[in-house]
């Protein structure tokens, strides 16, 4: 008897959009909103392991650890953008959270053939990063099978570096390669095979709550106010100007000043504004701090 074919279940056929190419544009429509609406429910079951997996990175970054992200194709391409967003919106280097995406830059803007299917180059690729044991491997693959992630996941174990892996079929490779397992459900697609769709969706808002809590976790916001914000921009320095003034219930004069003598950082001028120190003092309470806010604030040293 010929062994029975295991079917992923994004990978199979979803009986509510059958006829899909017959319907009107509003009813695809309708029927691809009604698909994408059953993501958050899945992504809200899985809070357990991301509430596992976020203070994993916290105690890895104070530790002096480094987040890999690691992916193909929508994965990596999405791994990328959630990296990217980091620095400008939390003020922190941008080698905290590193993507990796297989065939490099080049599949950042098209799909670079054959570019997943090799373990090595997942392992070899990782292993330029001169990975340790106080890092975290973040895979990302919907199938839960793509070998460039695989590979590189086995290399991360080799370092001893501490592993997870996001994916929508809890019942594959990935899930023996990994330490902490995110899997949100999000079932057969809307069009069948398209994991740029649900499963992908369910990646970005998992990524988005694994960077965003580690970052509030690590006091690099204030509040719900976005204080590390880099002011690279003439959009980002009035968003800055205004956040600090709300921060500090200070006038907007106040606080351009207080700017102007932390170097246009809003994490000194928050401090400096709340507790009168000057700028220097308040930078050495931050340092102290490593970094958060709230903690300089409290410490009286």
């Amino acid at each position: 008897m010929p062994k029975k074919l295991i079917i992923a279940t994004t990978e199979q056929r979803n009986g509510r959009t059958r006829g899909l190419d017959q319907r009107t544009t509003r009813e695809i429509l309708r029927a691809l909103n009604r698909e994408d609406a059953t993501v958050p429910r899945a992504v809200a079951r899985e809070i357990p392991t991301i509430t596992r997996a976020a203070d994993t990175m916290v105690r890895a970054i104070r530790a002096g650890g480094r987040i890999f992200y690691i992916g193909a194709g929508t994965s990596g391409r999405l791994a990328t953008l959630d990296a990217a967003e980091i620095p400008p919106t939390f003020g922190v280097s941008s080698k905290l959270f590193q993507p990796i995406i297989a065939g490099g830059r080049r599949a950042l803007f098209g799909a670079v053939e054959g570019a997943e299917d090799s373990n090595a180059n997942g392992a070899k690729d990782l292993s330029s990063r001169r990975v340790t044991k106080d890092d975290v491997v973040i895979g990302i693959t919907a199938s839960g099978s793509t070998p460039y992630v695989l590979g590189a996941l086995a290399k991360a174990r080799r370092a001893r570096a501490t592993t997870i892996g996001i994916t929508s079929n809890r019942h594959s490779p990935i899930a023996k390669s990994v330490n902490i397992l995110i899997a949100p459900q999000t079932g057969p697609e809307a069009i069948t095979g398209s994991t740029r769709m649900k499963a992908g969706t369910a990646q970005k808002l998992v990524l988005n709550m694994l960077s965003t809590a580690t970052m509030v976790r690590l006091g690099r916001v204030y509040d719900n106010w976005m204080i590390g914000v880099a002011l690279t921009n003439r959009k980002l320095r009035q968003r800055g100007l205004r956040i600090l003034a709300e921060a500090t219930a200070e006038g907007v004069s106040d606080a351009a000043r207080a700017l102007r003598q932390a170097g246009h950082d809003p994490c000194v001028a928050v401090i400096m504004l709340k507790t009168k120190l000057s700028a220097a003092e308040a930078a050495r309470r931050l340092r102290t701090s490593r970094g958060n806010v709230r903690e300089a604030l409290k410490n009286r040293s």
